[in-house]
Formats: structure tokens, sequence, C-alpha cells
């Protein structure tokens, strides 16, 4: 199992359905209860769950499945503080010779989500292409969680070998805010790679679910999304992809329809928060009735994938498989991970994490450009700006400029051209280098103020107030906006 649900386990789980867990809903910590304890019914390979409901049919129950085989416990890696790895029915990494670190640096790594993708899926497809399990282990410990045990093992779907990843719970596991969460991370000894990136899944997620229930991002409290489970899976998929250091691209995400019934109602598939996560990703009509993507598997590919593609133009090199339980009518329940180089024409575009969008216009007046830029920046372009030009016959007009990540790219050039005159756009890919960001509120004598804080190795942390927090809070207080500004970094230096 691994990400969309709490589950109280014995030692065994059976999605019934395709991937990992379900819609990552929550509880609140006001009254209205919002929470939802969601089982989508998505098989994961060898173990038995009961949610307390029946989904397309099937029954969920605790029996101990796992397809038939005899579990060998072949070893047990105890890496303190309750963990246990276990790695079951042989030597579930002998078939391949482990990839180094940084192997995928100049690479593409394609995850073919043909049948979805999984929080669970994604770490078992990754370490059958050959990232180290031990590194999935090390980054799992360095959380010092207790209460379960991650559990690796060989899986078949049809005729094709690969591997299956669980997280066995041992028992309930407590709500967690996604402040606690989000702290977790931060003071963890996990490296700044995969704990910047692990950071950003989750505040993908959380967004979404405060996009959902329409309450503020502080307010959010998960019961499922940020069960241990979940954690598990973006700690460890962030470490493998880290890991590897490839350029990710993803396949469009095919979309299971129909409802599921949990505790608080019915809800639709896809799920509400998976919806809200894949924001500029694309999808497809999947032809089932089934939840084929989790808000977990979600979260991770809308994060990590610079481009969607059928199949990337690139020489494969490795292939991973991780698997679910369940056969799905018509496919393989499972999500293929694909190392190779890039075709030497589409380098620079494949390896590119950003796109530059551009259109000219010459019969915009300043207030329209100006309505134009403000409204692709709540599109969600990272940034927007107009620059003077000269076009044919020597008349003046703007060039309109956003630069935005490459899953968001055609939905950011359709509002270039719906907010603009212009008829067409450029594209052009671009990599950019990145301080790590996070946001940290502070009070001073005028209220609280967020701080917005950029760190990594590049010299000393720049710190800066939220603007429009100090200006309101300026005019409330009856002084300067530069008075609020330094009462903030103040309370901040103290902190330190």
């Amino acid at each position: 199992m691994s990400s969309g649900r709490l589950f109280v386990h014995g030692h065994g789980q059976d999605h019934d359905a395709g991937h990992d867990h379900a819609p990552g809903h929550h509880h609140h910590d006001d009254d209205d209860d919002h929470g939802h304890t969601h089982d989508h019914g998505h098989a994961h390979d060898g173990h038995t769950h009961d949610h307390g409901h029946t989904h397309d049919g099937h029954t969920h129950d605790h029996g101990h499945a796992h397809d038939g085989h005899t579990h060998d416990h072949g070893h047990t890696h105890d890496h303190g503080v309750g963990l246990r790895a276990i790695v079951l029915e042989g030597a579930a990494e002998a078939h391949r010779a482990q990839l180094p670190q940084h192997s995928g640096a100049g690479k593409i790594l394609f995850l073919d989500a043909f049948s979805g993708i999984a929080g669970d899926m994604t770490i078992a497809a990754l370490v059958d292409l050959g990232v180290p399990f031990e590194l999935v282990r090390d980054s799992v410990a360095a959380l010092h969680l207790r209460g379960f045990e991650l559990e690796l093992r060989r899986a078949r779907g049809g005729a094709i070998g690969g591997t299956k990843f669980d997280v066995v719970m041992a028992g309930a596991q407590p709500d967690r805010r996604y402040a606690a969460i989000d702290d977790l991370l931060s003071v963890s000894t996990l490296s700044s790679g995969t704990k910047t990136l692990a950071r950003a899944i989750f505040r993908r997620l959380a967004e979404a679910e405060s996009e959902v229930h329409r309450i503020p991002i502080e307010q959010v409290a998960f019961h499922e999304v940020g069960a241990v489970d979940a954690i598990v899976d973006i700690v460890g998929a962030a470490a493998c992809f880290e890991y590897l250091g490839a350029t990710v691209v993803a396949s469009p995400l095919p979309m299971g329809r129909g409802s599921v019934v949990c505790q608080h109602g019915v809800l639709p598939l896809p799920a509400p928060a998976t919806v809200a996560c894949l924001r500029g990703v694309p999808t497809i009509d999947a032809g089932l009735e089934a939840e084929l993507v989790t808000p977990t598997g979600a979260a991770i590919v809308a994060t990590v994938a610079r481009d969607f593609v059928a199949w990337p133009a690139f020489a494969p090199e490795r292939v991973g498989w991780g698997f679910g339980t369940r056969a799905l009518p018509d496919r393989l329940n499972a999500l293929r991970a694909v190392l190779g180089a890039p075709a030497p024409q589409t380098a620079v575009a494949a390896s590119a994490s950003h796109v530059v969008l551009e259109a000219n216009v010459d019969d915009m007046s300043g207030e329209l450009a100006a309505h134009a830029l403000q409204n692709l920046l709540e599109s969600g372009a990272l940034d927007a700006w107009a620059t003077p030009i000269v076009m044919k016959k020597g008349r003046p007009a703007l060039c309109i400029s956003l630069i935005a990540e490459r899953g968001a790219e055609h939905r950011l050039a359709e509002a270039l051209l719906r907010e603009t005159s212009s008829i067409g756009v450029r594209h052009t890919p671009v990599s950019r280098t990145e301080r790590p960001r996070r946001a940290l509120d502070v009070t001073t004598e005028y209220g609280v103020i967020q701080l917005k804080i950029s760190e990594g190795p590049f010299g000393p942390a720049r710190v800066k107030p939220e603007f429009d927090a100090c200006a309101r809070a300026a005019r409330a207080a009856g002084v300067s906006v530069s008075t609020v500004m330094a009462a903030a970094l103040a309370v901040y230096e103290r902190s330190r």
C-alpha cells in the first residue's frame, strides 16, 4: 500500500483495484468534518484491506493473500526507531545490476503510466529499474517514525516479472497537520535534494486539499494522505528521483471513472484531490470504472515530470516494472519506468525544466496588457512580463512573455492567446537553477507576517517579508510598510 488512505493493518493488505491508495482526503481542525476514509479500491498486489465498503463489486477484507505466493522472508533489515525492511520471496533486486548514483544525469526517465500511477508503484518501478532499495530504507529511517515495516518482493503480471513495494502498518497512526509533516521533513537528516522534492510534493497535496474543501492551507489536517504510508511513499520516491538525477517525462495519465462509497458518502472518480493535483497535466479517459491515479501518485508525477508525451524521443537503456494487484480488464496493472539517452535533436528540449512563452502584440493598451499579465500569473505562470519592441514598418508593440513549468505549457499558451490579440505563441524550452524556498510565519507587534526564505548552496539565505501582508498591517497600525518589514525581519533574526 502506500499513499491515499489511512489503513490499520496487521501484516497484510490487498488493494482491490489498481494502485496504492485512494484519494487523499482528510479531516480539518474546524467543526466541519470534511474528512473521508477513502478506499478507492486500488489493488496493490498481494494485500487485503477491509475498508468497510465494496467497490466495483469487490469486497475488501483483511486477508493476507499474496497472489498465492509463499512468503520467504529472505532477509530483514532493522534500521532502528522501529523500522524494519523486509525483502520477501528471495532477492527482489537480484535480476539487475544496481545503478550508480547520478547515473540518470543527462538522460530521460520516462514514467509510462498506461494503467495510472501511485506512490508505491513508483518506488517499486524505480527499485526494479536499479535504484538500491537500501536508499529507500535509509531515507525512511531518517524520519524516525514507528509502527510499520517496509516490504519489497518480486511480483509478476502475466509473463512479465517486476517488483512490488508495500508499507505494512502495525497499528493506527496519528492524524498529522500539513505543517507538522512539513516540519518533520524540514528537520530530518534527508539530503537537501530529497528534502526539497518531498516537501514540494506534500505542498501540492496540501494545496489540492485546501482547494477541494475551500479552507486555508494551514487548516488542512491529513487523516489519509498524511498517514505514515503516504509519507514513506513520497520520501522514498523523492530519494529515488534524486539518486538517479534524470529528467523525468511521463505519459498522459489515464483517468478512471465511476464513484466510491466512503465513510462520509459517495465521491466521484477521479477523486477531487487527484484532479486538483493534476492542474496543467494532460489526462485521457481510461474507459474503466476504477481509480487508476491516486492523489499521492498525482502529486508525485505532477511535481517531478517536466513534460508529458505518449513516448519521448530517446534510446531506452533500462526498464523497471512496479506492480499493483488486481487484474485490470484491458491492461497490465503496472507502472513502467524506462531510462534512456535523449535523441540528439531533442536533448535540449527534453532536459528543459521550464518553457518561456512569448507573443507579439501591437494593438493592446497599457490597461489591457496589465490585465493580461495578471491573469497569466493567476493561471499558473511563474512570472510574466511585457517588453517594448518595434515590429515591421516601425510599429511600436509589446512582447508579452511568461515562464512556466513544462506541464503547464499548453494550458498557458491557450491563456496567452485568449488574453491577448496575438495569433501565435512561441515556445522556447529552458532550464533554470532555483534556490529552495519555504514560507515561515512570524508574529510581530503588527500581527502575523509571512516570510519567504530562499536557501540552498548559494550563499546566505535570503529572507523577504510578504509585501501584501506588510502593507495591510501597516495600514491597520498607521505606520510605514518599511517599519512592519523591519519588525518581521527582526523577529526572524531573534529566532535563529
